[in-house]
């Protein structure tokens, strides 16, 4: 058996996240704990109890998951203490930062402020309107870049998240996405508006990538204990300065999480442990390569079925 851990990103949020962990295991309060004094106010209190409108703001959304993810993740190894480590961690976009404090190659701390700076600069990238995002179902890779070249006329649209076989985000300017969506009609594809704060994923983040770029310049970086298979790329690194370069890029290139997955699966992984709120990289996983069995952890209860997961 072969295990890796994956970490949601943002859109898995909800009011009451990592509460049951709060109450049931004191390295998940330490990790709440944490966060709170790094940013020096009550996160945790707006993961328990709302409310949702602060809680999905993006520069709110993005430290609360990573809290959340680690919060489960160290819930576990209290209750799991001979837990074998992965041979890979990935993470969904921004689940990438809690991969990396998995890994030992980022301190929470650094992390839930870096991800609070990177939700705003992300927010403030694109005025609110003028940019969209849409779910494009069915068609692969070269029919969902031929999409966005045909639907650009002069503006940006471009592939943002390859989630699965058959599910290709997009992203750029509103008006260029909305020529997309229709397109992909005509072109016997479905397209699916995404309620989003920004385009995420495409050139029009670059603003928000020199943000990142500015702050990761003072961040202190690790080798990371176990390889982090980068959403840019696609392939484990272990070097902290392609790291810190694979964080910037990560801003407005798309991720390449159907890629990811495919990589870990042709280098023998067979189980997964989501960690982390949701259960969408359980669903993207099992369209992607239906050998890899996946576990949601993020609540007592799963933490409890583990150990007969792995066994």
């Amino acid at each position: 058996m072969t295990v890796a851990w994956l970490f949601p990103g943002q859109g898995t949020q909800h009011v009451g996240m990592g509460r049951a962990l709060w109450q049931a295991s004191s390295r998940a309060r330490d990790v709440f704990n944490a966060a709170d004094d790094a940013l020096g106010w009550r996160l945790s209190s707006l993961c328990f109890d709302g409310p949702e409108s602060e809680l999905t703001l993006t520069r709110n959304t993005q430290p609360a998951v990573v809290a959340a993810s680690i919060a489960a993740l160290e819930a576990l190894r209290e209750a799991h203490p001979s837990l074998p480590p992965p041979v890979f961690v990935a993470g969904h976009s921004l689940g990438e930062y809690s991969a990396l404090v998995a890994a030992g190659a980022l301190e929470l701390a650094d992390a839930v402020r870096l991800v609070h700076l990177r939700g705003k600069a992300m927010q403030e990238a694109v005025p609110p309107g003028q940019g969209a995002m849409a779910a494009i179902m069915g068609g692969d890779a070269d029919a969902v870049t031929s999409l966005c070249a045909d639907a650009a006329q002069g503006e940006v649209v471009s592939p943002a998240n390859y989630n699965a076989p058959g599910q290709i985000v997009i992203a750029g300017h509103a008006g260029a996405v909305a020529r997309a969506e229709a397109l992909a009609a005509a072109r016997k594809l479905k397209a699916i508006s995404l309620k989003v704060s920004a385009p995420f994923h495409c050139a029009l983040m670059a603003p928000a990538a020199e943000t990142v770029r500015r702050a990761l310049a003072s961040i202190r970086l690790s080798p990371p204990r176990v390889p982090v298979v980068s959403n840019v790329t696609a392939e484990p690194t272990s070097s902290e300065d392609e790291i810190r370069e694979l964080l910037v890029r990560q801003l407005d290139a798309p991720v390449l999480w159907s890629q990811s997955v495919a990589h870990m699966a042709e280098a023998g992984v067979t189980h997964a442990l989501e960690l982390g709120s949701g259960k969408v990289l359980g669903g993207l996983v099992k369209r992607i390569d239906k050998r890899v069995a996946v576990l949601g952890v993020s609540d007592p209860e799963s933490i409890g079925k583990v150990t007969e997961f792995l066994a």
